[in-house]
């Protein structure tokens, strides 16, 4: 770095362009930062002041950070970070076959009706029946992670492409745990970490919809036991409802599933309300849809669509609590969703687990380096919508088993 006097000089000469110095203090590697300064940024568009400073200060090897102190706008420039080093898209390459593999493994064990006789039937059982499953799976996951990635790459973002997770049958019920990409850098600002955040449940759940639909359309009714078959006879296992599946089911079906024999004397409403958010009563005798593979994958892309959506941390939430309301509310809301978390899993015993985990990780929020420049009026609504479909997707009770 040049000389300090020079330096203090050339970086004033940049903010006076776009920022009115109301005071100035110099800093030093303990305090974490080189030059601060207290004022007002004088342009009518806060992003773009961001933008030519940044430009104007790169030379220099410094980064500006756009903050409020004390309710008063600031400008901080620190150390410049070595750029990003680029991934190897090999790695990506073997995560993304191993996932297929495993994926298809997965759908062939769903669609497998009986052990074949020997292991080259059982091979070519798992090959002819396992690619509407992996096709539609692995759909719905590249459209979420390429969402992130191709929006992150449109803002000049530092991301990576997608890293597939493979975990086959039975370790999982989907033959993965799903994708991420990674953020090299923070974002410039709330509009883009809004944009990189909900571009990928969107694309996912743009992809998941007619995946369902049609996975539904080559699904099968099927009556459910009449009371419980006893102990060493199975569990017949029931997916959880979101009220956009329960709303999916009833366009294929013409009916909400699973039908129960009746209501108990409810109102359907209440019954609906209370079988959603608690998997009872156990609708025995009644009916439900048999899922068909690629109905299973569609189903999944919303459970984890709705996974992602949960509000906290580094998921895709997370981001978008972060953004619409900012980091203090987004801390005051974060004990909500733990307890909720923890309520949750009295009906379905996982949601411990992820509340344990948001517990461990969910308390960091991936903070711009301009925080000044707020959401314009479409992004927030685009926000607000995003916060409705988390509430459409969400399932409480993933699974239900009916001893």
């Amino acid at each position: 770095m040049e000389d300090q006097p020079l330096l203090y000089e050339r970086v004033e000469l940049a903010v006076r362009r776009v920022f009115f110095i109301e005071d100035t203090t110099y800093g030093d590697e303990r305090k974490g930062f080189v030059i601060k300064y207290h004022g007002r940024i004088i342009l009518p568009d806060t992003a773009e002041a961001y933008d030519r400073l940044a430009e104007a200060v790169a030379p220099l090897g410094l980064t500006p950070l756009f903050r409020y102190e004390n309710n008063r706008q600031t400008v901080i420039f620190v150390t410049s970070r070595q750029a990003p080093r680029p991934s190897n898209p090999r790695t990506n390459l073997i995560f993304f076959i191993l996932t297929l593999i495993s994926v298809w493994f997965t759908g062939g064990m769903l669609n497998l009706q009986e052990m074949p006789a020997n292991a080259i039937e059982f091979v070519w059982a798992i090959i002819s029946g396992g690619w509407p499953f992996a096709i539609s799976m692995l759909a719905i996951l590249t459209a979420h992670e390429f969402g992130h990635y191709l929006v992150g790459r449109r803002h000049g973002a530092a991301v990576s492409l997608p890293y597939f997770l493979p975990l086959p049958f039975p370790l999982s019920p989907f033959g993965t745990l799903g994708a991420f990409i990674n953020m090299k850098e923070l974002p410039k600002n709330r509009r883009v970490l809004m944009d990189i955040g909900i571009a990928g449940p969107l694309s996912g759940l743009v992809v998941a919809i007619p995946v369902l639909l049609i996975g539904l359309s080559l699904s099968t009714l099927s009556p459910l036991p009449a009371a419980p078959l006893g102990s060493g006879l199975g569990q017949t296992q029931l997916e959880g409802n979101s009220i956009l599946y329960l709303l999916l089911k009833f366009v294929v079906f013409g009916q909400f599933l699973p039908a129960p024999a009746d209501y108990g004397g409810l109102p359907p409403l209440l019954y609906w309300l209370r079988y959603i958010f608690t998997g009872q009563p156990l609708p025995y005798g009644g009916l439900d849809v048999l899922l068909h593979p690629v109905a299973w994958a569609g189903w999944g892309g919303i459970l984890i669509t709705s996974l992602n959506l949960i509000p906290a941390g580094q998921l895709d939430g997370g981001h978008l609590l972060y953004v619409l309301f900012g980091r203090e509310r987004a801390r005051r809301i974060y004990p909500l969703v733990l307890l909720a978390l923890g309520l949750l899993g009295f009906v379905w015993s996982g949601w411990w687990l992820w509340a344990v985990l948001i517990f461990l990780f969910g308390r960091v929020y991936a903070e711009p380096l301009d925080q000044i420049t707020e959401l314009d009026p479409r992004r927030k609504r685009l926000g607000w919508l995003t916060l409705v479909v988390f509430l459409l997707v969400f399932t409480p009770v993933p699974l239900v088993l009916m001893p």
